[in-house]
């Protein structure tokens, strides 16, 4: 119980001013007449009952003084706000009773745990604290991998203005943060590459360890636990005290006026509460007897529904006396949530009946628990100190127990006993023993005894009491101090003496023991009993009897106070010798027999209770110094109003709605659930004073649509479950059998439907802002099955698919809208309306947009698709609409580019490289238009940049100094380059039509195909008219641009095998076409045909001046006159001075031009096999003519300078290309072998003659061959 304090009386001295300035201008209207006596009748101003008048007429036109119209605005103003406050107090009064005494309800325990959601404090914090991460102020050590998740994450999610408006919503939890980070995340992790040793699992795990991290901030995480645990547990159960708390402040009930309500209602008294119940039942059942004789009924949907309703208002008082039935009699204070047995006990109603529920004496039986304490014995003097002394006690008809053993000296024991009985006024006994001294004694000897006959109402502490001395015991003035409590029994609400006389029961007025048993719920009895005996004497079942206060009757001698039980054909007087036992009877019996009329004592005492102070509480219980407290500061007409007088079903969707704000604006992202503790009270309220299932539920749907409506984040399965409640009732399919439909009910359920469908609707438009990132998990899914409810018919008629599919396409169509324009918005394109904008930004712009729609394509996508599983193909035509209206801009955008202009290919690129690989949406619509768009464009630039690299080709050509570049010329560099980077512009497209892709990359490759061809034909020209230019003689040397135009071949080779290289099927196609040429194959045919000619060409010239030098040596030949001149002037001329040898400068000048020659080709052509190529002709070729030359003179002996210079020319040739890498194969050929046979005879030949071959052999060569 809350007692009251000194800060309740300060809140009552405030309420009194607060009440006199509320009441004084209310008294110009003669609505009150006293501002401290709020509630003297029921028929002042408040909340009025239903079916009363006002009790007042209407305000009288105010006075001169106050008659300005600012002045009657605020007195109505007043007026208002007292009836509203009075108003919530009533139903305080009504709640606080439904959380007191629950017996329909329990808080449930399975409803899902709300997280805490964020605000916008919150939100700002946590984007803070993500900034110092990503600025690296944070102690967090963090890959390269994680850094670019945690920036994309902070870039899309949390500076999202979805999300604002999702924490302004209240929907926004700390939960959902972290499940769009780690949906966010998975997809990146998957794409990274495998490490050993460590798994995708493991880094996941990793990155949501360092997201909470970098989320928690500085905060201990064993704090932020033992705060979530703490708020967790408050939103499973609550206690009463903190249900109370609750609704104080959803109602705004002061603290005083909560204790003021409390105490006078009795909330902590079980049996006061159940009365209540039991007179409020009993109040509901008389209601539906006058409805059922005024025939005041709502307005139903037909007239057949009338006799129901009356039907279901009994049964529903049926099932609740069941319920309150079920309760154990012995339900205490403590709060406890019991499961409660529902069913129809139709006895119930008929419990007036005497024959059906008469009690019998064992109904009655009580059971007692005894605790007796014996402390210590007085006046013990006779006994020697050392003599042992103990007692024992009993109780009479039960077993005995006895006390430790003590001296006499000191003679104390504090011994307890614990016994059970059934007898209400049982003796018990205790007796004091000395152990006997002597030899043949059998006992101890009895000193004394006590027989006591205590009560439950008996004091509980411990008292003297003097002791029955023995015989033989000199201590005639023993006293014993002990103790005895007798525990009340939970059934047996009252006991005491009381004067009794009546017709039937206790015919004779005497003193008898009077106990008040409840049996049941609804069945009580007044028991008188004797001493020492369990049953009682006599019985009156309280059953259809009026209890209350009368006055003393002449005749009856005994008694002080008198009050009476009534009942028809019977009357029980009883009288007490005390004013305050009198009123705790009056209270107990008012409380058994459930009557509607409260006893109320009579006037003198109410005066005497009201002068304050002390006095008051001698006579009276506390009970009734609270009532009076409470009818002092006006709480009496809440506290005695009869709730069958108000219309419960208005003041419920009050203490909803009002309790629906205060959820919606707690620390918990509830979305529109109330808290275990909330429906536990709201059910318990709506079972109890009998509000219709469907007017709640319709109650509770409008209060939800008006907050989603306003911006809310409402559940739609909270929605869902309320609206398929009242359908199924409306629709005459209820599951508890409520079979009556209002016309209210259904007019408002009407109205209800509506409104969901256009909310609905709304939703699903603006499905991007209002689930943003799939967020609520699942409340998307959720709004598309509850739209499909919403339009059925009724409740077992399935609604078309095509009628839901045409609502959700046309809510998509406006969708696309909604997104394009905000997406618009949000490029600030619409800030370059009015103001020239140049073609290069507009496109800018346009490929800037295009970004942000794939973006909201993928998260669709992403977020979306899987509440839209079932209209997969309405999202492919939201995604159509929306690159439609996406293609307008880019049209607009691409029609003022300069003709020529190539830089909207990216804008190409990026649409396309998403389109591509969607597989509903490539080459869709839009898809389509985009590639008419573009074909043009590309087959133009392909045109011109053909003509552009044709015109490169025959300019460079012409100006070509044939210097070395990478792999080639300078010429053949630019065009190979161009190919590749046409080619590779032309692949990076990934053209999506099948066709006009092979269509470009076949003309790519025959462009390709015929530019190589041009390059190599203008560089054989180019070849073989540097050969032309160049020198016969041995002075020629091989120069860089030769080199070059044979590396020109090798890189036109090799990039040929990329760029003219095609598949088998294009080759196919090709020949069937008549196609002549083979691309690939071909232009490799032509390069090997060149690089043959062009070997031909320079091994031609080697030949060339090979045969220059032999032409010199044919001078010389035998039989010739320059011969036989040149050999005289030589021999003369040897005489007298040195005369060089002949040849030897033209040897040496051949052998350096072979050997310059073939480094050169060596360093500088990039082909060993054109190098080998060469080397194999050019031996072959250059042994074969000297060969010939040889062969022709056959006949004819060698000068011995053409032998000396042929042996040189040989031996050097021979080892220089085996040097190179000629094969033997070749080196020795048939050719060389009869050059060198040839060679060897003149040689010998040559040895005898005068001079001889001065150190110059075939020998020599061979010897140097071999240790070369």
């Amino acid at each position: 119980m809350l007692d009251p304090s000194s800060s309740e009386e300060e809140g009552d001295e405030i309420l009194e001013v607060e009440r006199k300035e509320v009441a004084a201008p209310k008294s110009t209207g003669g609505a009150r007449t006293s501002p401290g006596r709020a509630a003297d009748g029921h028929g002042g101003g408040g909340l009025q009952p239903r079916g009363r008048g006002s009790g007042g007429g209407p305000p009288s036109s105010p006075s001169p003084s106050v008659g300005s119209d600012k002045e009657k605005e605020d007195l109505e103003k007043m007026q208002r706000e007292e009836e509203e406050r009075k108003k919530r107090l009533q139903l305080y009064v009504f709640v606080m009773r439904c959380i007191a005494y629950p017996f329909n309800a329990k808080q449930p325990t399975d409803m899902a745990r709300r997280q805490q959601k964020i605000s916008k404090q919150q939100l700002q914090t946590v984007k803070e604290r993500f900034q110092l991460f990503l600025n690296g102020e944070t102690q967090i050590v963090a890959d390269e991998a994680f850094i670019n998740a945690v920036q994309s994450y902070y870039e899309v999610f949390l500076k999202s203005d979805r999300v604002s408006r999702m924490v302004q919503s209240g929907g926004c939890s700390a939960s959902d943060s972290r499940e769009v980070f780690k949906k966010h995340i998975e997809k990146r992790v998957r794409s990274l590459p495998e490490i050993d040793g460590l798994s995708k699992e493991t880094v996941l795990s990793s990155w949501i360890a360092k997201f909470d991290t970098i989320y928690r901030g500085e905060e201990d995480p064993r704090k932020h636990q033992q705060r979530i645990t703490a708020s967790a547990a408050s939103e499973l159960i609550l206690s009463k005290d903190q249900l109370y708390e609750m609704f104080q402040q959803i109602l705004g009930i002061k603290k005083f006026e909560h204790q003021l309500l409390y105490n006078a209602c009795q909330l902590d008294n079980p049996d006061e509460q159940a009365a209540q119940i039991r007179r409020e039942l009993d109040g509901r059942l008389q209601m539906a007897d006058q409805i059922t004789r005024g025939g005041r009924f709502p307005r139903f949907a037909s007239r057949e529904m009338e006799a129901m309703y009356i039907e279901e208002l009994r049964s529903s008082v049926n099932l609740l006396m069941a319920n309150l039935e079920s309760m154990p009699v012995s339900k205490g204070g403590e709060f406890k949530l019991q499961k409660l047995k529902r069913g129809h006990n139709t006895s119930i109603m008929d419990m007036g009946q005497e024959d059906e529920n008469t009690l019998s004496k064992s109904d009655v039986v009580l059971s007692f628990t005894l605790e007796v304490v014996i402390m210590e014995v007085h006046g013990l003097k006779s006994l020697a100190p050392n003599r042992i002394v103990y007692c024992t006690m009993e109780v009479e008809g039960g077993h005995k127990l006895q006390t430790d053993q003590a001296e006499a000296s000191k003679p104390t024991w504090g011994t307890q006993g614990d016994f059970t009985t059934t007898q209400p006024l049982p003796a018990v006994k205790v007796k004091l023993f000395t152990e006997s001294t002597g030899v043949l004694a059998l006992e101890d000897k009895e000193l004394g005894r006590v027989v006591l006959h205590p009560t439950p109402n008996s004091p509980k502490q411990s008292e003297l009491h003097k002791m029955t001395v023995s015989k033989g015991c000199p201590d005639s003035d023993l006293k014993i101090k002990l103790a005895i409590r007798m525990d009340k029994p939970q059934n047996m609400k009252h006991c005491g003496y009381l004067w009794a006389i009546g017709k039937n029961v206790w015919k004779r007025w005497k003193k008898r023991f009077f106990v008040l048993v409840q049996v049941s719920q609804y069945t009580f009895a007044m028991c008188s009993y004797r001493e020492k005996k369990a049953e009682p004497v006599e019985l009156l079942q309280l059953d259809g009897y009026t209890v209350d206060y009368t006055d003393p009757q002449p005749g009856l001698d005994g008694g002080r106070t008198f009050f009476n039980a009534v009942k028809e054909g019977d009357t029980v007087i009883f009288a007490s010798d005390d004013e305050q036992d009198r009123i705790l009877w009056v209270q107990a019996m008012y409380r058994a027999t459930g009557q509607s009329h409260k006893p109320v004592p009579p006037t003198q005492v109410q005066k005497l209770n009201s002068r304050g102070g002390t006095a008051p509480q001698l006579d009276a219980p506390i009970s009734q110094f609270y009532a009076d407290r409470a009818q002092k500061h006006g709480m009496d007409e809440f506290i005695s109003a009869n709730p069958c007088n108000f219309d419960h079903a208005s003041l419920f969707e009050l203490v909803q709605r009002l309790t629906l704000d205060h959820r919606l604006n707690d620390s918990y992202s509830c979305l529109g659930w109330f808290s275990p503790g909330q429906v536990f009270v709201l059910d318990e309220y709506c079972a109890r004073y009998g509000v219709r299932g469907c007017h709640r539920h319709l109650c509770y749907l409008s209060d939800l649509l008006e907050r989603a409506e306003n911006g809310a984040m409402i559940d739609p399965t909270l929605l869902h479950y309320s609206f398929a409640f009242c359908a199924s009732h409306v629709h005459g399919n209820r599951p508890d059998g409520i079979g009556t439909v209002t016309v209210e009910e259904k007019e408002r359920f009407e109205e209800i439907k509506e409104r969901l469908r256009v909310l609905l609707e709304n939703q699903i438009t603006h499905f991007r802002y209002c689930f943003p990132f799939g967020r609520p998990e699942g409340a998307l899914k959720a709004t598309l099955s509850l739209l499909e409810r919403v339009l059925m018919k009724d409740i077992v008629t399935p609604v078309p698919q095509e009628e839901v599919k045409a609502v959700i396409r046309k809510c998509l169509e406006q969708a696309a809208l909604v997104n394009y324009q905000r997406l618009s918005e949000y490029a600030k394109l619409e800030e370059n309306v009015g103001r020239l904008v140049t073609p290069a930004k507009k496109l800018e712009d346009t490929i800037r947009l295009a970004e942000l729609v794939i973006e909201v394509l993928q998260q669709n996508e992403e977020h979306h698709a899987e509440a839209f599983a079932w209209w997969s193909d309405l999202m492919v035509e939201h995604a159509e609409t929306f690159l439609c209206l996406y293609s307008a801009d880019m049209d607009a955008a691409l029609e003022v580019q300069p003709p020529d202009s190539w830089d909207s290919f990216p804008l190409f690129q990026l649409l396309n490289d998403f389109l591509r690989i969607d597989y509903n949406l490539c080459n869709g619509k839009f898809h389509k238009h985009l590639q008419d768009l573009y074909a043009p464009l590309v087959v133009r630039y392909v045109d011109l940049m053909e003509s552009s690299i044709a015109q490169s080709i025959h300019r460079g050509f012409e100006r070509e100094s044939w210097e070395p570049v990478n792999n080639g010329s300078g010429t053949s560099e630019d065009l190979f380059w161009k190919l590749d980077a046409l080619q590779t512009f032309i692949r990076d497209l990934h053209w999506p039509e099948e066709e006009f892709g092979k269509h470009l990359e076949t003309r790519l490759k025959l462009m390709s195909s015929d530019m190589i061809e041009s390059c190599v034909k203008r560089t054989r020209a180019a070849f073989e008219a540097k050969l032309q230019k160049s020198s016969r003689a041995t002075d020629f040397r091989v120069p860089q641009s030769i080199c070059t135009m044979f590396n020109v071949m090798v890189d036109a080779k090799a990039q040929s095998a990329k760029l003219c290289a095609m598949d088998l099927g294009q080759e196919v196609g090709l020949k069937k076409r008549g196609n002549p040429r083979q691309y690939h194959s071909q232009i490799d045919n032509l390069i090997e045909e060149t690089v043959k000619e062009m070997i031909t060409l320079l091994v031609a010239k080697f030949v060339v001046i090979l045969e220059s030098v032999l032409a010199k040596l044919s001078r010389y030949d035998e039989g010739t006159l320059f011969s036989s001149f040149l050999s005289f002037t030589v021999k003369a001329a040897s005489k007298y001075v040195d005369v060089p040898k002949p040849g030897m400068d033209v040897a040496d000048g051949y052998v350096t031009f072979v050997r310059h020659s073939q480094d050169m080709l060596r360093e500088k052509v990039n082909e060993e096999v054109y190098i080998e190529r060469l080397f194999d002709q050019w031996y072959t070729s250059t042994m074969n003519l000297i060969g010939t030359w040889l062969t022709d003179r056959m006949d004819l002996q060698l000068h011995v300078y053409q032998l000396k210079i042929l042996i040189r020319v040989v031996k050097k040739k021979y080892r220089d290309f085996r040097l190179q890498g000629v094969l033997d194969s070749t080196l020795n050929s048939k050719m060389y072998e009869t050059v060198r046979n040839r060679l060897t005879l003149e040689e010998a030949t040559a040895s005898v003659r005068e001079g001889g071959m001065q150190g110059i052999s075939m020998k020599d060569s061979d010897e140097e061959d071999n240790d070369n």
